[in-house]
């Protein structure tokens, strides 16, 4: 089982947490992102403008997402060496954008 770990929750973080979702050998554990609360992640989970409605369930359970029953710990780090990935089990993490340099996000799953 790989546990991954989503820096950046935008539509294609959001994307790659749908896929992942749907996986029986992939479980999201952990996703990162300081733009968003997540009251509005739960929203643009539920509601993607270009995939469409989440067909699962997803909210907010104190500072986690539950999506389809599973959570997932929810951080609000700007430097991507300080999201404590090995916190929640990562061992793989996926970033895009504004978090693209793989060296600077290496330390924290370690």
């Amino acid at each position: 089982m790989v546990k991954i770990g989503i820096n950046g929750f935008g539509r294609i973080g959001r994307l790659v947490a749908r896929v992942a979702s749907g996986r029986s050998d992939v479980t999201l554990v952990g996703v990162n992102d300081p733009f968003i609360d997540l009251k509005y992640m739960v929203y643009m989970f539920k509601h993607d403008s270009v995939h469409g409605k989440y067909k699962g369930t997803v909210e907010a359970v104190g500072d986690k997402l539950l999506i389809d029953g599973k959570e997932v710990a929810v951080f609000n780090k700007r430097n991507p060496g300080e999201i404590p990935w090995g916190s929640v089990g990562v061992t793989t993490s996926w970033s895009r954008l504004v978090f693209s340099y793989q060296s600077r996000l290496r330390p924290s799953i370690s």
